[in-house]
């Protein structure tokens, strides 16, 4: 049998009757950028996040730079400050600090969790240290006591790359809601996914959500009249009208990916792979976007799945210190992100998955 890592067409024709409904009335309306739908999707988001301001834009790597070239209109940020950022993350993160001629200072991430390694931020601190950009990694949340702490002791901003995370909680609060401001990716394979590109920015400062959603229209917030050299980066109104109605089952698929992550990590049993940690004191820490493990025998791994059928992904399969594009980063070391980047695995999860297919998968990789 095939198992696809992800089939984006079984997952949207579970909507297939709500969603050609408010494709139609979009179509239909005559009005297909900046419109009520897109007006609407805001809202919703807002209030699902419980955050003041969301402002839709055309992907999740124009949030993140959008947010970074703010805080420069701002003030806040200058040519040449620094951005700590996991090493171990999609280069959107690094390239939305490096866009905006800022420096990225890598660090490494905990080897268990994935995430930010709180313990190893401080030591990179300088004077140019403006902000810490955390990454909600495969969609468990990065943040901590500690990380407040760090923010308030160094009068850093902290931005949350939440392209992966959305619906996942701290101590109750959503990941969106957690920073200074946060990057939302609406990519179609994401947990909350588009027919096409789209992102949001979502902040509780209203200053820098004005400049964010002047900066996305040519830096303009009346017609003709331009207070930024602005860029064009809008989410249209098919795309919102599309996220709208996804965003009402978001908290079930997010419930439905937990259920598979725990049948998962209870059912796999074989020595050579080492699974995710389920964070069983708090699950809703976790949205499950990717379910990851880790295998030192991972090609071989990946060919014996490949020939049982089962499609399986490496989130992300060389480092941004060994990238051509960031040559300028190549004499550091990070010995656990290169180490981490040898042995994850990502196998096929969400929530469209059958029963049957979830046993195959687990069959096998206990078979390995």
């Amino acid at each position: 049998m095939l198992v696809p890592f992800l089939d984006l067409k079984k997952i949207n024709l579970k909507y297939q009757h709500e969603i050609e409904k408010e494709l139609l009335k979009v179509f239909r309306s005559g009005w297909y950028i900046s419109g009520k739908e897109l007006e609407n999707f805001e809202n919703s988001l807002a209030e699902f996040c419980v955050v003041k301001n969301v402002i839709g834009v055309g992907n999740g790597f124009d949030a993140l730079k959008l947010i970074i070239r703010a805080y420069f209109e701002l003030g806040v940020f200058k040519e040449g400050d620094e951005v700590i950022v996991p090493a171990n993350t999609y280069i959107a993160s690094i390239l939305a600090i490096t866009e905006n001629k800022l420096k990225p200072i890598l660090v490494e991430p905990d080897i268990n969790t994935f995430n930010l390694d709180f313990d190893k931020i401080e030591a990179k601190i300088s004077s140019r240290t403006k902000a810490i950009m955390v990454v909600h990694l495969y969609g468990r949340v990065c943040w901590s006591d500690k990380l407040i702490e760090i923010s308030n002791k160094f009068n850093l901003k902290i931005i949350e790359d939440n392209a992966q995370a959305i619906g996942a909680e701290w101590n109750g609060i959503k990941t969106g809601a957690l920073g200074d401001a946060s990057g939302f990716s609406f990519y179609p394979g994401k947990n909350l996914g588009a027919i096409g590109d789209g992102g949001a920015v979502s902040t509780n400062d209203d200053d820098l959500a004005q400049v964010v959603r002047s900066l996305s229209n040519y830096g303009s917030n009346k017609k003709y009249y331009n207070d930024f050299k602005g860029v064009n980066s809008r989410l249209d109104e098919i795309q919102a009208a599309v996220l709208s109605v996804k965003l009402k089952y978001l908290e079930n698929e997010n419930f439905q990916r937990r259920v598979n992550a725990k049948f998962l990590s209870d059912s796999i049993s074989n020595n050579l792979i080492e699974l995710p940690i389920y964070p069983k004191d708090d699950v809703n820490s976790h949205v499950w976007h990717l379910y990851v493990i880790r295998c030192k025998s991972r090609d071989k791994l990946i060919q014996y799945l490949n020939n049982k059928g089962i499609q399986t992904m490496i989130h992300y399969p060389l480092p941004i210190n060994k990238q051509n594009a960031y040559l300028e980063l190549k004499n550091i070391e990070l010995p656990t992100t290169e180490k981490l980047q040898d042995e994850v695995l990502s196998l096929p999860f969400n929530p469209s998955l059958s029963k049957f297919e979830i046993d195959y998968i687990i069959d096998n990789i206990n078979k390995f």
